[in-house]
């Protein structure tokens, strides 16, 4: 899964934007925190749910079990948006 060429990350000071560009359901702004954030750079590319779990665990002081369950949250609010080419 990847995130959809039709959404733009922006990164403002410290925070980052997720931004419609095409003709998605969604038309807003997404604002995410560092957590969130650190997702939305991993999707850039194509990557796994569990990729992304591997890379939050090497940077933040968590459990696995607490990491995944942000982790699918995350990717659960992205699906409803329509952002992510799965």
């Amino acid at each position: 899964m990847k995130l959809k060429p039709d959404f733009i990350v922006q990164d403002i000071d410290d925070t980052q934007f997720l931004v419609p560009l095409g003709h998605e359901a969604f038309n807003g702004i997404v604002r995410s925190n560092s957590t969130a954030a650190f997702i939305v750079n991993c999707l850039k590319e194509e990557t796994t749910a569990e990729a992304i779990t591997d890379a939050m665990c090497s940077r933040y002081d968590a459990t696995r079990e607490t990491i995944a369950a942000d982790v699918e949250e995350i990717l659960n609010t992205l699906r409803s948006i329509n952002a992510l080419e799965e």
